[in-house]
């Protein structure tokens, strides 16, 4: 087995403990606010993740969301880790969340799962592999903004993000069929990836939210930027732009 099929499995098994859950509300506490929240199920897929992952590439380390101060992401291999993507969803009884692991080396991603234990659906990519879903190819759409739908997000506790997400939702609209907004970051871009969707923006995300995500775009013939037209950073908040090829000087055309 490749080390990407060892990701994989390990992924559906902590799939296994997000689909336990029960009760979860009283499992839920507060991060920095009311709409930033975790759950016991977060910090044990985590936990789970962070004993096994590692083992899979001896002298590699863990950058997860729950205890990402404890790691330096820019050097050398590390596995990048959102435990539970969309955990307002979760919380909410919402089926729209997803474990993401990505691995990288020196800020690059080399390897990339996606897994949504709810529809048993699993993305993946190798760099120079191509990009799957459960095993099988997936690629980008080929329709112009015109004809597709985009994707947005946003997080309520960063409210300097409002007003101009508002700003490119409302640009965006006018030009497209229709609009979306899941609320789980890892999958919106998953869905760009198998041309469910032709774009994806959001202001403010971490290296958990797309650092896998964004390996499997580029892997299934898509492109992604910062909102700015850089590369991301693999080791820091940024923008995310995520379109199909067709659309990948939208961007351009708008005001950010």
């Amino acid at each position: 087995m490749s080390i990407l099929d060892d990701m994989a499995a390990l992924v559906r098994e902590a799939g296994q403990i997000v689909l336990s859950a029960r009760d979860i509300w009283s499992h839920t506490h507060e991060k920095t606010s009311a709409a930033d929240l975790v759950t016991e199920y977060d910090e044990a897929v985590e936990a789970f993740l962070k004993e096994r992952l590692p083992k899979l590439l001896p002298g590699s380390r863990f950058f997860g969301e729950e205890e990402a101060e404890n790691c330096d992401p820019s050097r050398g291999w590390v596995f990048i880790v959102d435990p539970i993507d969309g955990t307002t969803n979760f919380v909410r009884g919402i089926h729209q969340s997803a474990i993401s692991v990505a691995l990288a080396h020196d800020r690059q991603v080399e390897h990339a799962v996606v897994y949504d234990p709810f529809k048993d659906e699993l993305f993946s990519a190798s760099r120079g592999g191509g990009a799957f879903r459960n095993g099988n190819p997936i690629h980008v759409s080929t329709l112009p903004l015109s004809q597709g739908i985009f994707g947005m997000g946003t997080a309520i506790y960063k409210r300097e993000y409002v007003a101009p997400t508002m700003r490119l939702t409302e640009q965006l609209f006018a030009r497209a069929c229709d609009f979306r907004r899941l609320g789980a970051a890892a999958l919106d871009l998953c869905n760009v990836a198998c041309g469910r969707t032709e774009v994806f923006f959001e202001y403010s995300l971490c290296p958990w939210d797309y650092a896998a995500g964004s390996l499997i775009i580029t892997e299934a013939g898509g492109h992604v930027s910062t909102l700015e037209g850089g590369p991301l950073p693999i080791t820091e908040r940024c923008s995310v732009w995520a379109s199909n090829e067709v659309n990948k000087d939208v961007l351009k055309e708008l005001a950010v």
